[in-house]
Parts: C-alpha cells; sequence; structure tokens
C-alpha cells in the first residue's frame, strides 16, 4: 500500500524511466512531475536491478522486530483468552502484562470480541460481517453501487447542533406541529475507482429516483466512464420502478441486488454514506438546511479529486481515471 503522502504512484514511475529513455534530463522530469532529482535517479536505479516488477511499492515492515513479545508469551495470552473468555485488562492483570500489549495480541491473532462469543462455552455465537473476500471491479464503470441516505432537514436559524439542546429555539422546534421534514440524499459511487455523484432531493419516488440515476450517468460519462452494471438495495422503486426500468434500459444497464438481509453488500454506498455524515452533514453545525445543501458539493469536489481514498493507498478516486 502507498504512503499517503506518497508523490507517485506505479504509473508516474514507469513514466520516469519512459521519459528518461526517450531521452529526457532528469531535472526537467523531476521538475514536470513535481518530485526531486533524488526520487527520479532512485526509480531509474530500481529499475535497472528489477524491470517493472522494482516499481511497485514495497513492504514497510522490518525484516527483523527485537522487541515484538515473544510467541510463548503470546501462547500464554491466547490460553488464557481461551481459559477464562476476559479483556484485555483483565487478562494483563492475571498475567502481569501491559493491556495495550495483551489487546495488540489479540488483534493479531485475529481473536472474536466477547460480543460475538458465548460466555459459557466461548464459542461464536454472532455471525460477523467481515469478509477475507473482499471485491473491486477491474475497470470503471463495470459496477455503480446506489443508495439513499434519510437525513432530517434544519430549520431556520439552525438546530440544536447550533444552539444547543437547551436553547429556545430548540424548544419551540421541538413543540410546533408542522414537521421538517427530510431530506434524501441519492448516491451512486464507482466501484472501481471511488468516485461519488450525490444529490439532496425531496423524496425517493420512482420519478425523482430515475431523474437522479439519469444525470449520474451522465456526470459519469463526462468523466469517460460508461457504466454497465448497477448494484441496488431491494427497494420497490429499484425493483418495479417504471421510470426507473426505462432509465435503465435506456442505457443499457445490467441490473443487480443485494442479497436480502445483508446490506453490507452494498458496503461501498454504506461506507460512503457514513463519510457523508461524518464530513459533512455533522461535519459542522449549519445555520440552514440550504446552506448545508450547498455544502454538499464542496464536499463532493474534495473528496473525487484531494481526499486521500484509504482503499486506493491513499490517494484520490480522480487518481484512477488519470491512470
Amino acid at each position: 500500500m502507498s504512503h499517503a503522502n506518497a508523490r507517485t504512484t506505479v504509473f508516474a514511475r514507469r513514466l520516469i524511466v519512459e521519459r528518461v529513455a526517450a531521452g529526457w534530463p532528469p531535472a526537467h522530469v523531476a521538475e514536470q512531475l513535481g518530485v526531486s532529482r533524488a526520487t527520479v535517479y532512485k526509480w531509474l536505479r530500481r529499475h535497472r536491478e528489477g524491470g517493472d516488477a522494482a516499481l511497485t511499492d514495497r513492504s514497510s515492515r522490518p525484516l527483523r522486530m527485537p522487541r515484538r513479545t515473544p510467541a510463548r508469551v503470546e501462547q500464554r495470552v491466547l490460553a488464557a483468552r481461551r481459559r477464562h473468555r476476559r479483556g484485555a485488562v483483565v487478562l494483563a492483570a492475571e498475567l502481569g502484562l501491559n493491556p495495550s500489549t495483551v489487546g495488540r495480541i489479540l488483534a493479531r491473532h485475529q481473536m472474536p470480541h466477547l460480543a460475538a462469543i458465548d460466555p459459557i462455552t466461548g464459542q461464536p455465537v454472532r455471525a460477523s460481517r467481515r469478509s477475507t473476500i473482499r471485491y473491486e471491479h477491474r475497470t470503471p464503470g463495470s459496477l455503480v453501487h446506489v443508495d439513499v441516505k434519510k437525513l432530517g432537514r434544519i430549520p431556520t436559524g439552525g438546530g440544536w447542533r447550533l444552539h444547543g439542546r437547551d436553547a429556545a429555539v430548540s424548544v419551540a422546534n421541538r413543540r410546533k406541529r408542522v414537521r421538517i421534514g427530510y431530506d434524501y440524499i441519492h448516491t451512486a459511487i464507482d466501484d472501481h475507482t471511488r468516485l461519488a455523484y450525490s444529490e439532496a432531493l425531496p423524496d425517493e419516488k420512482d420519478l425523482t429516483s430515475a431523474g437522479f440515476l439519469h444525470r449520474a450517468l451522465a456526470w459519469f460519462a463526462g468523466h469517460g466512464i460508461r457504466v454497465r452494471r448497477l448494484l441496488t438495495d431491494n427497494a420497490l422503486v429499484y425493483r418495479r420502478g417504471t421510470n426507473w426500468g426505462w432509465v435503465c434500459t435506456a442505457w443499457g444497464l445490467k441490473r443487480r441486488f443485494i442479497r436480502p438481509g445483508c446490506p453490507w453488500t452494498n458496503g461501498k454506498a454504506e461506507r460512503f454514506n457514513r463519510t457523508l455524515l461524518t464530513e459533512w452533514a455533522y461535519a459542522r453545525p449549519w445555520s440552514s438546511n440550504r446552506n448545508r445543501t450547498r455544502g454538499l458539493d464542496r464536499f463532493l469536489v474534495r473528496y473525487n479529486t484531494r481526499r486521500g481514498h484509504s482503499a486506493l493507498g491513499g490517494h484520490p478516486p480522480i487518481t484512477r481515471l488519470t491512470a
């Protein structure tokens, strides 16, 4: 995995080798790519030693870890966990170790959380949503995830996040008979690049959802992405919506649905919804619903072009297109 602040990707490193081989001065190549001359010479040296395979990222794990907890101590910790079925703090007191050391050992050996096992037998009783199989489509547009997030609107003048729960404005809004209502954040996110397109709309009905899908597909097409498959949950609008079906047919989309009761199948859209709440909807106290809606566009630009993505080695989604 690339470092979060890495200035080059494998594509850029190949570009360095190709341009120098074509006769470009290394200093000019460094200036064009925004890196130092030492970086250029480093990748040239690695390419001479190992070819194209040497341009990939190397593991940062050290060859030796002399201060790692000995294997016999780790086995004592694991045996105590299976015997007593207690947490890191209790086990550390019994074994005379630091709780953080015990916690790292349990995590390293992927021991299940106490809430997921039977306290009597120690057998797992709660299914894990984590899977060792992680899929990612190889090309942009091969699969696009679509989902809707329901979000309460903000009253005029701001809500409790701005004024506090005990403020008079919150009490007045709580007692008034007219409900403020909800915004519905429709999102489409590409599986390969993680490029995301979202709109705040008044509902999630068939005509509204179909209009969003058409605009999202046009937006992806404007970025050179031809969408071929669509993954959604089992909402009626996605399964039986007339206008939704017409849009899918007009764009030649193959529709896919998640397994009932398994929302994590659409995990990329669900995870984006959480990022949406953390870094946009709840990132600051908004004074009005209109201001928050305007902030959605700014968030999307930052998410797609500047914000580092953990699944992309710390690079923003747009880099998947430029590469």
